[in-house]
């Protein structure tokens, strides 16, 4: 059987694309080469629980907000979904915490309760990342093509931005201090990386009452009720092409699959990979992929707690031991973390599960980027110990008898993510962005081959929203932003 439509990566952008346009008609196969479908947002158990692997929070569920007509759309608002505290994250720079609430007009007013002198420059901080998110609709609208503020935030330094409007390094600190779901880099984020990654969260802020892998299994059901395919196990090795055009795909373990239109949904240079050298694709391309740099990895560690030791706590913490949260250890000191908890399986007051993150450099898992998983021996496991316990020692800060209260820690580094969910270098967040060359690393979701396209968060912007509005530009090349804006946004 010929698909119309071959995804290669099951992943959130894959599950998507593949959502979209089962329902529009399309035959289509989802291949994953993985146990499972997720990617970044799927999970693992351990010890009779569920974690996450990239997913902890989500912005834009709120009713108008685009994430939220999307997943009406995808029927994922059906998913146990819990709105976070107002105060959805609490800042500790140095000895002081500060309040980051949901809500653009409280975000701005609690801020400006702290820092008076700014307020005007806040309230404006907070109408740029409501015209963001509004703007991200607007860029979907087939009767639109104002895309200068587009072009302006991807020309503009994030860092420089906030110094010269606020012209406070405090502020800039706490105004970037939820910024671990993203690398912050002084010399090259562009604002636009920067202003998408908080807009969402800023608007409205969710948690969900489970793990990551319900999106992603509620999104492969979906697919397959609507006549879509999905395989796990199934890694492609290469894609075929005969007389100029590419007509399907070859599996590691044989198996053919033949389309007439492909996306991967894998990280780019996995899509170089998968075609011959002197094809289709030229060098050119090729060589862009593989200069562009990929953002860092994270260390995670997840515990298990003991029961009705800690109360839950509805928010996060984002924990600095320095001010200056722009500028990183050259050392790979945990200076920073991110801890944040599970909803409670039983609806109660008491938490058992809690995640802490800490971005973590692929050059410290160079000693043992040979390896396997299980197999990489007895430093590695060391060094995850010792960056294990300042994980911790850090979070304490916040969250007092959190060590005392710890039943089993299982960890994680770049090296696993590379191994378990398949992005190169353990990377986060995918490729690297860069104002000073805006659409050099902003790869579009049209490859220079014909019925070849591209999703996922290399490509314009990393997180939920991000992937999921990617997505979406990835089906408008398919079957017309026409249909994309009337079916799923207007709807």
């Amino acid at each position: 059987m010929k698909y119309d439509i071959i995804i290669i990566g099951g992943g959130l952008g894959g599950l998507v694309c593949g959502c979209i346009l089962s329902r529009a008609g399309k035959r289509l196969l989802v291949l994953e080469k993985g146990k499972h479908t997720g990617g970044c947002i799927q999970s693992y158990r351990r010890g009779g629980m569920e974690f996450d692997t990239g997913f902890h929070y989500v912005g834009g569920l709120e009713e108008g907000q685009l994430l939220r007509r999307v997943f009406d759309y995808l029927g994922l608002m059906k998913l146990p979904w819990k709105r976070m505290d107002e105060v959805v994250d609490r800042v500790m720079i140095g000895k002081r915490t500060f309040a980051l609430a949901q809500g653009y007009d409280r975000f701005a007013q609690m801020l400006a309760d702290e820092f008076p002198a700014k307020r005007d420059a806040l309230y404006q901080y907070a109408d740029l990342l409501k015209r963001t998110e509004e703007m991200q609709l607007n860029a979907l609208n087939p009767h639109s093509s104002d895309m200068d503020f587009h072009t302006w935030m991807l020309e503009t330094n994030a860092y420089r931005y906030l110094q010269e409007k606020f012209d406070d390094s405090l502020l800039v600190d706490v105004l970037s201090g939820a910024s671990l779901k993203m690398e912050l880099r002084k010399d090259t984020l562009p604002l636009f990386t920067f202003a998408h990654g908080y807009c969402g969260y800023v608007g409205s802020s969710w948690r969900i009452a489970g793990s990551g892998s319900l999106i992603a299994e509620a999104l492969a059901e979906q697919i397959r009720s609507q006549g879509g395919e999905v395989i796990c196990n199934a890694e492609v090795d290469e894609l075929l092409e005969k007389e100029g055009q590419l007509t399907g795909v070859r599996c590691k373990d044989g198996r053919i699959y033949e389309g007439i239109q492909f996306i991967c949904a894998t990280h780019p240079a996995e899509m170089c990979r998968m075609l011959k050298q002197g094809g289709l694709l030229k060098n050119v391309y090729r060589h862009r992929i593989c200069r562009q740099e990929n953002t860092n990895g994270m260390f995670t560690v997840s515990l298990c707690l003991k029961p009705h030791a800690l109360p839950y706590a509805n928010w996060n913490y984002y924990v600095y031991r320095h001010p200056d949260i722009w500028t990183y250890p050259s050392d790979g000191e945990i200076d920073r973390v991110l801890a944040a908890s599970h909803v409670p399986d039983d609806g109660g007051e008491y938490v058992r599960q809690i995640d802490l993150l800490a971005p973590m450099d692929w050059s410290l898992c160079r000693p043992w980027i040979f390896t396997q998983v299980g197999k990489r021996g007895p430093e590695y496991e060391a060094m995850k110990l010792r960056m294990a316990d300042a994980c911790m020692t850090l979070a304490e800060s916040c969250i007092p008898g959190l060590r005392r209260a710890v039943v089993q820690c299982y960890t994680s580094t770049p090296l696993t993510y590379r191994d378990y969910v398949h992005t190169p270098d353990g990377s986060a967040y995918g490729m690297r962005k860069d104002f000073n060359s805006p659409f050099g690393g902003m790869l579009p979701v049209r490859t220079p081959i014909p019925d070849l396209f591209l999703t996922g968060q290399s490509l314009m912007v990393h997180g939920v929203q991000g992937v999921t509005m990617t997505a979406l530009f990835t089906c408008a090349e398919i079957i017309g932003r026409d249909w994309i804006w009337k079916q799923v946004i207007q709807k």
